[in-house]
């Protein structure tokens, strides 16, 4: 699934399940390594991502559903997976920034007037945290970025038909409990909407998936499935050199688009 597809210097894209190389449970392109998949297998389903997208390097975190941002401003001489962070950005062309997911939200912002994008890993505990709001503000203090002129993308994730918090009175703040779509059923797409909306992210500039990775099995689910693998999304500036070949990649990627 492709976001963005107006913005020609920015390649971005949420992927499938399928077309990797990873056997069951894991089947088949499992990009955790954290998850007991074969490292070789998931190394091989990184690299497909990056020829995908036309990015010469991928870079994420060993998520841990805090509020740590890492701001990636050198390019690494090989992929690199670092420890204890929630939301990546940069302003350096040829990067991926890859968040990994099994029913959290990816949230992915890219920034036209200064060149520069970041990936938030969102799930319930990033949502009470309002990560979203502390890279907007990242952002804003390490590139200059006004949040009107971000563009932004919530990825497919936990829906509002599947989001059920029977402890939710314990877990989740009472501005949140507004979002209900049925008894103990959360709408946390619209929730990140709003969080964007709040940092001052136009509503026409966000785009939501609006795919429930528990009832699309297209997507890695940890609710639907325990044990699985992770699907990946992932945003990185192009450089002007490799636009033509990066385009021809992204219509591979635009046609894994599910209902």
């Amino acid at each position: 699934m492709i976001f963005f597809s107006h913005h020609p210097l920015v390649s971005s894209a949420t992927f499938s399940r399928h077309d990797g190389v990873s056997e069951a449970p894991y089947h088949s392109r499992n990009i955790g390594l954290h998850v007991g998949d074969n490292e070789a297998r998931v190394l091989r389903n990184r690299a497909l991502l990056k020829e995908e997208l036309g990015l010469a390097r991928l870079v994420s975190a060993k998520q841990v559903h805090g509020d740590s941002i890492l701001n990636v401003d050198w390019l690494p001489d090989a992929d690199e997976e670092y420890p204890g962070h929630d939301a990546l950005m940069t302003n350096i062309p040829q990067i991926g920034l890859m968040i990994q997911q099994a029913d959290c939200q990816a949230v992915m912002l890219y920034d036209p007037e200064h060149a520069a994008v970041a990936n938030i890993h969102s799930g319930w505990r990033g949502s009470v945290a309002n990560i979203i709001a502390k890279t907007v503000a990242a952002m804003t203090s390490a590139y200059g970025t006004r949040p009107a002129a971000l563009h932004a993308a919530i990825s497919p994730s936990l829906g509002p038909c599947c989001g059920e918090f029977i402890n939710y009175r314990a877990e989740l703040p009472p501005a949140f409990h507004a979002y209900q779509t049925q008894p103990n059923h959360f709408d946390f797409w619209a929730i990140s909407r709003d969080q964007l909306r709040d940092t001052g992210v136009c509503i026409e500039h966000i785009e939501i998936a609006g795919s429930c990775t528990v009832c699309n099995e297209n997507y890695f689910s940890y609710r639907r499935d325990g044990v699985t693998g992770r699907f990946a999304s992932v945003i990185g500036l192009i450089s002007a050199g490799s636009f033509q070949a990066s385009a021809v990649r992204q219509k591979r990627v635009d046609n894994e688009q599910f209902s």
